[in-house]
């Protein structure tokens, strides 16, 4: 018996060999059992909490194939052993390229989750973003992989530092070439990032102004009020100043009437107090002030302002035509009458 034990094989004694073996499948025992422990545990902890972060955890560590575990348990068995060179570096090599495909696995997985969870929080009228969103997230699937390559040749003894730096050059080159493609996507993420407007919302950008219509990956789309679609590259948009009135809670409204030279002065004194009792009685108006302003050329003239309400725009005119309408009801029965532009001319004869 002790001369079996004692033969050398490879350099190697039976012992080894037979050692070797306890360690590779003492270490696969022990992780199934360590993964079935982890995995258990997250899954009570899961059932306990409303975070769905937990689950993600317990997908990723139930993705991990078999070869992974087979791998770390022979890497960590052929340790005793003295083997050659080609096989430690076989074992090695496959080790990096498995790890790091299950690493990448891992990160992919984590990014489908926050794509998803990001996709729950959007509404349905913003559902024209779910492009832009998916597509954020192969870009961030495609660096993973280039990072995860970059790391395994460098593992594998390879310079990679020539490789970076052609990779750097290549991306400039890239990046001047598609550089407007490029600065519309960034400007899309900003756009999704910082939300400034959302689909729905009647924006003015630049001299252009409309409903927004869809916020795509390179454009945004709106509806001018005639009724014709405008698209607006994102890079446009975010480099110019956006008025976003959906977002206005009320809006302040400041307008003027003028009324004739001849106006008596009790009359005069009315005005603001029937002004004011005009826009107190009608719906979704806040006043502010009315004040005879200045002597025009044809006219004494009066600035109102108030406040509507609501953003909506077409409840504001709908508002503001009901004030001028009562304002010329009550002028004509106080027999106040409303300026116009006039011009005396006054001619000598000698």
């Amino acid at each position: 018996m002790g001369s079996i034990s004692s033969q050398t094989i490879l350099n190697n004694t039976s012992n080894l060999y037979a050692g070797a073996v306890i360690i590779f499948i003492v270490t696969f025992i022990a992780l199934k059992i360590f993964k079935g422990f982890i995995v258990s545990y997250l899954k009570k902890i899961s059932e306990r909490t409303k975070t769905t972060a937990d689950d993600v955890a317990v997908k990723i560590l139930q993705r991990i194939g078999m070869p992974f575990y087979v791998t770390i348990s022979l890497y960590l068995s052929i340790q005793p052993l003295e083997l050659p060179e080609y096989a430690v570096k076989t074992v090695y090599y496959a080790l990096i390229f498995i790890g790091t495909y299950e690493s990448v696995k891992a990160v992919q997985t984590l990014i489908d989750y926050i794509i998803g969870r990001t996709l729950q929080k959007e509404s349905v009228k913003e559902r024209d973003s779910v492009g832009a969103i998916k597509t954020f997230g192969q870009v961030a699937k495609i660096l993973v992989w280039i990072v995860a390559v970059v790391l395994v040749l460098s593992n594998l003894g390879f310079n990679v530092s020539s490789l970076i730096a052609g990779l750097g050059i290549g991306g400039i080159a890239v990046a001047l070439a598609i550089q407007n493609i490029l600065g519309d996507l960034f400007s899309s993420l900003s756009i999704f990032i910082d939300k400034p407007f959302k689909v729905g919302d009647f924006i003015i950008a630049g001299s252009e102004m409309g409903t927004v219509q869809k916020i795509g990956i390179k454009s945004t789309r709106i509806i001018a009020l005639r009724g014709e679609e405008i698209v607006i590259s994102n890079q446009d948009l975010t480099s110019s100043r956006v008025l976003n009135f959906k977002k206005m809670e009320k809006r302040r409204i400041d307008f003027g009437i003028g009324v004739e030279y001849g106006t008596d002065a009790e009359k005069l004194k009315k005005i603001p107090h029937i002004i004011k009792d005009i826009i107190k009685d009608i719906e979704l108006t806040d006043f502010d002030r009315v004040h005879f302003k200045d002597f025009g050329d044809f006219s004494l003239n009066f600035e109102i302002v108030y406040y509507v309400l609501t953003s909506d725009y077409n409840k504001y005119m709908d508002i503001q035509q009901e004030i001028n309408l009562k304002i010329v009801d009550v002028f004509k029965k106080e027999k106040i009458e409303i300026a116009f532009p006039t011009q005396t001319i006054y001619t000598r004869t000698n």
